[in-house]
């Protein structure tokens, strides 16, 4: 698999909740742009459930099985191991890191932070990348924290030079260039593509 470092470039995350047309659609169109990775993100209002979530989330992991794009599901243990995806996403309040690692070690593990507190509570040597924000005001999360500027992703960069780190919260194609010359790996993206008019010419700017 193309190393860590690569896959964060253009990560893309998505649920049918941040969708005006069919996930599907969007994903694939996407992919066509050139993401180099997805999370399937099925958390929120007007979120799917049960059966129609799984197998929203069985299209979705076939899409990009086909295409070669690396497949994360977003704090469900269970729904990962079903749709077998290559790895989970989870945040500072939801699995326990040791545990997905000493169950799944074969998974790529990520760890969202959103502070220096954080970072330093976390075990980092057993995650393969961190979420890193946000890094702009956004209102497409609920309960998104404050926002942390590009000046924090370069302090995590001093301090820890091999660690994969991918900026989100609030990135978009004005600014995701100031994300990675701060020194972060990719962006990681949600309504800047799923209410693109044009989606392949986004993610191409991204």
């Amino acid at each position: 698999m193309t190393s860590i470092h690569k896959i964060l470039r253009k990560y893309f995350i998505m649920g049918s909740q941040n969708c005006s047309m069919p996930p599907g659609e969007i994903l694939k169109e996407a992919i066509a742009g050139g993401i180099t990775a997805f999370q399937f993100r099925e958390k929120g209002l007007g979120s799917l459930s049960g059966e129609a979530k799984l197998e929203l989330g069985k299209e979705l992991r076939n899409i990009c099985k086909e295409n070669q794009i690396p497949f994360f599901v977003n704090d469900d243990i269970e729904l990962a191991e079903s749709l077998q995806a290559d790895g989970i996403h989870v945040g500072q309040d939801d699995l326990d890191v040791e545990e997905i690692r000493l169950r799944y070690p074969d998974f790529i593990l990520g760890l969202s932070v959103s502070n220096s507190a954080e970072v330093n509570a976390s075990p980092l040597h057993l995650v393969d990348y961190i979420g890193a924000g946000p890094i702009f005001a956004t209102t497409t999360k609920d309960d998104a924290k404050q926002a942390v500027g590009t000046d924090w992703i370069a302090s995590l960069r001093k301090d820890f030079p091999e660690l994969p780190i991918v900026g989100i919260g609030g990135i978009n194609t004005e600014n995701a260039n100031k994300v990675i010359k701060a020194g972060a790996d990719g962006v990681a993206v949600i309504s800047v593509i799923t209410s693109a008019k044009d989606i392949k010419k986004t993610v191409k700017s991204l």
